[in-house]
């Protein structure tokens, strides 16, 4: 898959004619600070496209960017910790379930990112169990594989994909790798 434009369209935090125009939407979820912002940016080869924080739970709403004029990559905000208030926390909980569980609109693709330089969290084996209860299509990447030497590679992978009895992708948002392998499995959910 090529990206030949893209574009933010816009925020929701809830029921949007955006859900309903019929352009398909590849959603991106995962921990706070994960790197989802980083790993949309990567895709598309645009450093601001999508705006990251190192602040945890900067994104409050589900944010849709037109992909090519065909599709949509949509940024969920991310689940487990966030520097707000339990009820601001579990506010964005509630909205990311809503997005995946609801049923005006059902993504092609869930992207579900982990941090590869960490042990998966209780909430990613809950995500799992999330898009597994939803019948969502879902890939798993590990992002951040550039801060491991080549023991630490392979060594998270196994932990990570035991933990989550799945494969992931290996990716870094910085360096770009595993970015062919992840749009190649992106265009063929379209």
């Amino acid at each position: 898959m090529e990206i030949k434009s893209a574009e933010f369209v816009k925020g929701i935090i809830g029921s949007d004619p955006i859900l309903s125009d019929n352009i398909p939407q590849i959603a991106f979820v995962g921990r706070s600070n994960v790197g989802k912002s980083s790993v949309i940016n990567s895709l598309v080869l645009r450093k601001n496209l999508v705006k990251s924080s190192r602040t945890p739970g900067k994104t409050k709403e589900i944010n849709f960017f037109l992909i090519n004029h065909n599709c949509y990559f949509v940024d969920l905000p991310g689940y487990g910790f966030a520097r707000m208030a339990v009820k601001g926390a579990e506010k964005l909980r509630k909205l990311i379930l809503w997005y995946l569980g609801g049923r005006e609109v059902r993504p092609k693709l869930v992207v579900l990112i982990v941090d590869a330089s960490v042990k998966p969290m209780p909430y990613d084996k809950e995500m799992v169990d999330i898009l597994r209860a939803e019948n969502l299509p879902f890939v798993i990447m590990g992002n951040k594989m550039d801060r491991l030497n080549q023991t630490e590679k392979s060594h998270n992978l196994k932990v990570i994909e035991s933990a989550l009895a799945l494969p992931i992708i290996p990716y870094s948002a910085h360096t770009k790798v595993g970015r062919e392998e992840l749009l190649e499995v992106i265009e063929n959910s379209l």
